[in-house]
């Protein structure tokens, strides 16, 4: 296999490190799982990639999610940020917004800021709401601030001046004067970060910008050094972003927020990709890994997404996939409280592990609970890394079953109740919580432990079809090679959409699109290869927040962009206003490159093995149940439940009552028989 060429992604997860290969002149796809390594996630990466390819081998593309800048702020392991801006507004980070999170709640407080009071700055300066100087920058004030950030050793600096999205003359001017004076420092400048309205929101963007950016700078220049040491015959490294395109490790460390939900997107592109093969327009993708379970919606063939985000409370201006994340996956911990069990947040992560991988995990988890239920064996874990020790969970469960009068594989019944009916609520959270009947939804389980627990999780639900896509356990890395380049570009543009001139809403257009243009073409695309998506921000006169309606090429028609508005509120809300008056605020491009690559070609049909029988617990029974290999399923066959479907990167389980059969593209779809 030298001198072959291969495309390649990595998903960085809280417990593996999941490698998808692809042949270029085959298009056949490989999957590989590693143990994440949290010390040095880059080091898994290599070793992923070293094991997964052969020597010699030519790594044509390769891209990779990354949870790092997110895993800093949630463990607010960031840099040590300050935060610089205009006279008089020293507050507004500290005192953040006008909503309460919780308005029911009395204990409810407020997100702890990044950055506290006492390493915010002011500057005398003011522009205007029209873009006007209305006092100039007072550099007497700078050196006052570049003294203290070199007392206070601080990593970075957020500038967040009033209107810079405006005019952002005093921003560039106090990045030139502070950049000599501060080597080292990064400086994240609001008007580069967020150029949108909304004070809070835009310094709290530019602030979490500033914290992750030597955090997420470090790993990738790392990551990059390793693979040139390693891969001489690499090319352009790049890093899933939060709205579902890449962008190279060039982009990524001058932009390190759009990297923050890098590493769940993966799944939701690849949702996309599904939806287009099978002929399924709606779909719930869930990914349960060994840490998290993600869970994000595919409707009408296209991932849900918003403009503004939450993360840790705090708001993020930033296009993103909308993707619903709880503590709950094959390494989640059952405790217990008040008499009661519990399951998650915490996890046994990769070291030490569950009690079942015999690397010092102590913890009874819902891996655990799955041996005990003799629904896992070592098939689907990387090999030479872990050898299974069912004997260990079986007497932790137990000793926790006695505690509560149950036998061990009663405990192991309830702890994964417990998990499914989590991850279901969380699954209403996106769906009912929004008006959406899961039922009229297709389930697409991934992850190492999401088609294990999946057909569960639809019987709760009422989906009558489930969905294991290829390379289950990698697919959010199988989805990053569906990926294009992408950057998303905004202006606020604010007026009543009845008196905003046309021409001047396509002459802001297209400098938007002029930017996205110039980017993709540094970024080496060609222009043939370049496409334009325009949408802009409404609402009704005299509301707060606001829709983003896609805006059709061509020349702008305004009655119907208002009919367009009109729609869009009638389905978000159940009502609308037509012939209201309507407002825009803000215009929005992307700017998307086509990245050629080959078609993904199905696994081959294999000759079936010799079937084997275990005897596996289903409602508090043992059942005899079939196991066999899921290359041994071929597109003509049928697959009856109760059965284990193994293969190297997941265990399917098929319950009772519940059938499977190959569809279009090599997937597995289950289904629950009709009852009479």
């Amino acid at each position: 296999m030298a001198g072959k060429r291969f495309r390649v992604a990595a998903d960085i997860g809280g417990t593996f490190t999941d490698i998808v290969v692809q042949d270029i002149a085959r298009g056949q796809c490989f999957a590989y799982k590693t143990l994440s390594t949290p010390e040095n996630p880059a080091r898994a990466v290599i070793r992923g990639i070293e094991a997964a390819l052969p020597k010699g081998a030519d790594l044509e593309f390769f891209v990779h999610g990354t949870t790092v800048g997110l895993n800093a702020l949630l463990t607010r392991n960031g840099a040590k940020t300050a935060l610089l801006t205009t006279d008089k507004f020293r507050d507004i980070y500290a005192i953040q917004g006008n909503d309460r999170g919780e308005i029911f709640s009395i204990r409810w407080n407020k997100p702890e800021p990044l950055v506290p009071l006492e390493h915010t700055y002011t500057v005398r300066e003011r522009i205007s709401a029209k873009g006007e100087i209305v006092e100039p920058l007072n550099y007497s004030d700078l050196d006052a601030i570049a003294e203290a950030a070199r007392n206070e050793g601080f990593e970075a600096l957020a500038i967040c001046l009033l209107f810079a999205f405006r005019n952002p003359i005093h921003e560039l001017q106090i990045e030139e004067y502070l950049a000599r004076r501060l080597p080292g420092v990064a400086i994240a400048l609001s008007h580069r970060v967020s150029p949108e309205w909304r004070e809070f929101e835009r310094t709290s963007t530019t602030v979490m910008d500033s914290y992750l950016a030597p955090v997420v700078r470090s790993y990738l220049e790392l990551l990059v050094a390793e693979l040139e040491q390693r891969l001489p015959k690499k090319r352009e490294l790049y890093v899933m972003e939060s709205n579902g395109g890449v962008m190279s490790s060039a982009s990524a460390i001058t932009s390190p927020l759009q990297t923050l939900l890098s590493g769940p997107v993966g799944g939701a592109i690849g949702g996309k990709a599904l939806s287009a093969s099978t002929g399924r327009p709606n779909l719930i993708c869930i990914d349960m890994g060994g840490t998290s379970f993600d869970a994000s919606l595919i409707i009408d063939g296209r991932p849900s997404s918003s403009n503004e985000t939450k993360i840790e409370g705090l708001p993020v201006q930033m296009s993103v996939v909308d993707i619903h994340v709880i503590g709950a996956g094959g390494g989640s911990i059952a405790w217990e409280e008040a008499d009661a069990l519990r399951v998650g947040p915490q996890s046994a992560g990769s070291v030490p592990g569950p009690i079942c991988y015999a690397k010092g995990g102590v913890d009874p988890t819902v891996s655990d609970a799955n041996i005990v239920l003799n629904r896992l064996d070592s098939a689907n874990f990387p090999e030479n890394e872990i050898s299974l020790d069912p004997e260990s969970a079986e007497r932790a469960l137990g000793a926790m079953g006695a505690k509560f009068g149950l036998a061990a594989h009663e405990m192991a019944q309830g702890i994964v109740d417990i998990i499914n009916a989590k991850m279901a609520d969380s699954i209403r959270t996106i769906t009912v919580r929004r008006g959406i009947d899961p039922r009229d939804f297709s389930l697409v389980a991934f992850g190492g432990a999401g088609p294990s627990q999946a057909a569960a999780l639809a019987e709760e639900l009422e989906i009558d079809e489930v969905l294991i896509p290829v390379h289950p356990g990698a697919f959010s890395a199988w989805g990053m090679l569906q990926t294009d380049l992408r950057r998303d570009f905004k202006e606020t543009l604010y007026g009543f959409w009845d008196l905003i001139e046309a021409d001047l809403v396509e002459d802001r257009f297209a400098g938007l699109e002029n930017q996205g243009r110039a980017y993709l073409a540094a970024e080496g695309m060609d222009e043939t290869d370049i496409s334009i998506e325009r949408s802009a921000d409404f609402r009704y006169h005299g509301q707060e927040y606001v829709l983003t309606i896609p805006i059709r090429p061509g020349s702008l028609d305004k009655d119907l962009v208002q009919s367009d508005f009109d729609r869009a509120y009638d389905r978000q809300y159940g009502h609308s206003s037509p012939g209201a008056r309507i407002e825009m605020a803000n215009i929005r491009v992307s700017a998307i490159g086509r990245l050629r690559k080959p078609e993904i070609a199905a696994p081959s049909e294999a000759e079936a093995g010799p079937r084997r029988n275990r005897k596996v617990y289903f409602s508090g029974m043992l059942r005899e149940t079939a196991v066999l290999d899921r290359a041994d399923i071929n597109y003509d066959a049928i697959v009856d439940g109760p059965a284990i479907i193994e293969e190297g990167t997941a265990t399917t389980l098929l319950p009772p009552g519940w059938t499977a059969r190959l569809v279009d593209g090599g997937h597995l779809s289950l289904k629950r028989e009709e009852k009479e």
